[in-house]
């Protein structure tokens, strides 16, 4: 068969592929094998190609006994690890024979069982540390504080705080549980969000004056009537205004913004943009890509003592893609950190 034909055989396979002959030679790839083992492979000794010692292996393996072997491949591309699972098969070429090598993309599935590895591993975490101050309060409140009505008190406020932040951090997972679950169902119910905006800013104006900031709404008041769920949307900008007050700073202002546009870049048609932009320290450029995984905070030693349980960016986010809209952050250390929502107004 000519490198031509083979060629063209392997463009028809949808995973990255290439031939190796019984002189262990390729004798063809498709682009994407190209794409990802180099231009140059087709003629070359597959060991110059490859190079990866299990993939080897299990090239040299089903060329000695014709079984199917499977292996995985490890690389990198752009600062992105990627994990490919690798199945050499026995092929009769009928001129000759050969093994085809396929390489199938499971970073997605990689990064997957990471993801909930991180999860456990965070809420085990999240949980353990008000759990064992509890458990050693009882066993103080049980001994040495038994007779002493000052240290009782003392440690109960504090089990009562620890009690809370475990109730709060409870209550935001099964909130994200149900936001997640909910994801690719868009509510159809006609919301006014200004309105909806409006209520939230008046709901924390008195938190806003103990922590001595004022927020400021502009824009539309009412009558931006969009898609959603008013119940989740409310939970958004409760959130971010919220943020806002708490790391701004005292004598500092939150302003939020609502603008309707008939185009919207971003939508590709008319939408309503909310800006809750603060006043306060900004964030550094590196922790903004990251400010919506669930549990990551820029400094969790504030955000534990603000009552943050690092999960409130995540729910956010997952509320607005089920809106089918976006978010944006934007900050600069020393100026304040923006937080961008566009949501589409729909027919």
């Amino acid at each position: 068969m000519s490198e031509a034909f083979l060629t063209q055989l392997l463009q028809a396979i949808p995973l990255a592929s290439l031939l190796i002959g019984r002189g262990e030679r390729i004798l063809a790839a498709n682009d994407d094998a190209k794409a990802l083992l180099g231009t140059a492979i087709v003629g070359r000794h597959y060991i110059t190609a490859i190079r990866h010692p299990s993939v080897l292996d299990a090239v040299d393996g089903c060329l000695q006994d014709r079984k199917t072997r499977k292996a995985r491949h490890l690389t990198s591309e752009a600062g992105r690890d990627l994990t490919y699972r690798v199945t050499a098969s026995y092929i009769d070429l009928g001129a000759g024979e050969g093994v085809l090598v396929s390489f199938e993309d499971t970073t997605h599935v990689e990064q997957a069982g990471q993801i909930r590895r991180d999860f456990v591993a965070n809420v085990s975490h999240e949980l353990r540390t008000p759990l064992t101050a509890l458990l050693g309060f009882i066993e103080t409140l049980r001994g040495p504080a038994k007779n002493d009505p000052q240290a009782q008190e003392r440690f109960l406020t504090i089990m009562d705080r620890e009690a809370h932040r475990m109730e709060r951090l409870v209550r935001d997972l099964l909130s994200l549980s149900r936001v997640e679950s909910e994801e690719r169902v868009r509510p159809t119910t006609r919301v006014d969000v200004a309105s909806v905006v409006g209520s939230v800013a008046r709901t924390l104006a008195p938190l806003a004056e103990e922590a001595g900031v004022q927020i400021d709404p502009t824009g539309e008041t009412e009558g931006v009537l969009i898609p959603g769920d008013e119940d989740q949307l409310r939970q958004v900008f409760t959130n971010l205004i919220e943020n806002g007050v708490k790391y701004g700073g005292s004598g500092g202002r939150v302003q939020v913004d609502v603008t309707v546009s008939d185009n919207v870049p971003s939508l590709r048609g008319a939408g309503v943009t909310i800006t809750v932009r603060d006043s306060g320290p900004g964030i550094a450029e590196q922790h903004i890509p990251r400010l919506t995984e669930r549990f990551y905070r820029v400094d969790s030693h504030r955000s534990r003592e603000m009552g943050g349980t690092g999960l409130g960016l995540a729910i956010v986010k997952h509320i607005i893609t089920r809106h089918r809209g976006r978010m944006r952050i934007e900050s600069r250390l020393g100026e304040g950190t923006a937080f961008i929502v566009i949501l589409p107004l729909g027919q």
